[in-house]
């Protein structure tokens, strides 16, 4: 049979739910599919950040057998690029074999010559088979983004003592402290503590609806981890959860979290209450070689490891540098960090939709 390609974008109400549960039902099934690449995105993109999306299923007789989640990002100060998926670490054509995948893929080239986009880029975890995709035609930035995931146990003892011992040192600060953590959804108190942190850092925050939108998305496999100094929240985290892997994802902590050993204690809790509810692969994100975050990471004992990220270049485009070590950002990020947090908060939703 033929492969049939659906627009989960164009479906009615009733239809859509059907495909987005049947979508979802391939992407748990495929042992390459990501939380990433969940159906529930499609919305969130469109609703947070009010760009064009193209989430498209391929089927044959009847079955789902490939997903893409795809939508275009097209801002002023940081061009026009269709991402799969963006504000992701994950996504890219996911297919049961090589005929879905190809026809996924000429459907994304498709859209990128009909909108005349400049760049397409697929978000791979882990690289198509060999074949799959022409490096000719498709090239390759391996030197940009890494990883961290590591296999975590249902003993906290083991886990503890599988973290580096300067790293385990700084942990044991922060429970000598008597710091304390809660969970719960409460998107308000993390967006006020992820504002000041990024700021700090000089990067531009979401918009605290968009972390509403990410939990109401999500229900049940979102969580927010906060930890407590006595009263105090220092440090807050939202998590995913899909399979058996826990994903921190969105975090920061006040400045008061660095001398408090916040942001060390909160990732071992997000780690001992995820390990709790059975969970056994911590995910700890993409990273962006040279960054602190990079070295905070390696300081927990995970090893990065590249991720394929592949491109689709129209003639004369150039694959993006949207990257704090890139000395054209150098000026803007000191400048930020000096800004107020009311005008941070204010200014960066509207900048930071263009970095998907």
């Amino acid at each position: 049979m033929s492969i049939r390609l659906r627009a989960l974008d164009d479906a009615s109400a009733a239809d859509g739910a059907a495909l987005a549960a049947a979508w979802d039902g391939f992407v748990l099934a495929h042992p390459q599919g990501t939380f990433f690449h969940l159906a529930a995105w499609r919305g969130v993109i469109a609703r947070a950040f009010g760009h064009a999306t193209h989430y498209v299923l391929a089927e044959r007789d009847g079955a789902v057998v490939g997903v893409l989640p795809l939508a275009r990002v097209r801002t002023l100060l940081f061009g026009d690029s269709l991402i799969s998926a963006p504000f992701c670490v994950n996504g890219g054509p996911l297919a049961a074999d090589a005929e879905a995948f190809a026809a996924l893929v000429a459907h994304a080239e498709g859209v990128m010559r009909q909108g005349s986009v400049k760049v397409l880029e697929f978000r791979f975890l882990h690289a198509p088979p060999e074949g799959w995709l022409d490096p000719a035609d498709w090239p390759a930035r391996s030197d940009l983004y890494v990883i961290f995931r590591k296999p975590i146990s249902g003993d906290d003892d083991a886990n503890l003592k599988a973290i580096p011992r300067k790293q385990r040192a700084m942990v044991r600060k922060g429970i000598g402290l008597g710091l304390t953590s809660t969970i719960d959804r409460d998107a308000a108190r993390l967006h006020a503590i992820y504002a000041e942190s990024v700021r700090n850092l000089g990067t531009p925050v979401f918009a605290r609806r968009y972390f509403d939108i990410l939990m109401a998305a999500f229900g049940a496999a979102a969580d927010i981890v906060t930890i407590l100094d006595g009263p105090d929240a220092i440090a807050s985290v939202m998590n995913f959860h899909f399979r058996d892997e826990v994903l921190p994802y969105y975090g920061g902590g006040v400045r008061a979290a660095r001398e408090r050993y916040g942001n060390d204690f909160m990732y071992w809790e997000v780690m001992r209450r995820a390990a709790a509810r059975g969970f056994r692969l911590f995910d700890f994100g993409r990273s962006k070689t040279g960054t602190g975050a990079y070295a905070f990471k390696k300081n927990w004992g995970f090893e990065p490891a590249p991720l394929a990220y592949r491109f689709r270049l129209a003639p004369g485009a150039a694959i993006p540098d949207i990257n704090p070590l890139n000395p054209k950002y150098r000026l803007f990020i000191a400048a930020w960090k000096r800004l107020p947090i009311p005008v941070a908060n204010l200014i960066g939703p509207h900048i930071v939709r263009g970095l998907g």
